[in-house]
């Protein structure tokens, strides 16, 4: 489990693995490289596949997500983009 404060971005990184998302409560805007953002909600699942840049921002309440990864779990930022 992972919490961000509300109102919090996340800035545009990656993943070395697979990671399988689901929102367990606040709201959460998640925008993968080439694809339209898309607003979770409490219960919503997100797929991110290895190595595809994304970001996110949290709505007016914290966002608490469970995030399962394949491989050991790392996060490297994208220079330049948020």
């Amino acid at each position: 489990l992972i919490e961000f404060p509300a109102k919090s971005e996340i800035a545009n990184h990656y993943h070395t693995s697979a990671e399988r998302m689901v929102l367990i409560s606040g709201e959460l805007e998640v925008t993968y490289e080439g694809e339209a953002p898309q607003l979770l909600k409490p219960g919503n699942y997100a797929y991110g596949p290895a190595l595809k840049h994304h970001s996110g921002r949290c709505g007016d309440s914290p966002c608490v997500l469970f995030i399962a990864f394949e491989k050991p779990v790392d996060a490297i930022p994208v220079a330049g983009k948020n």
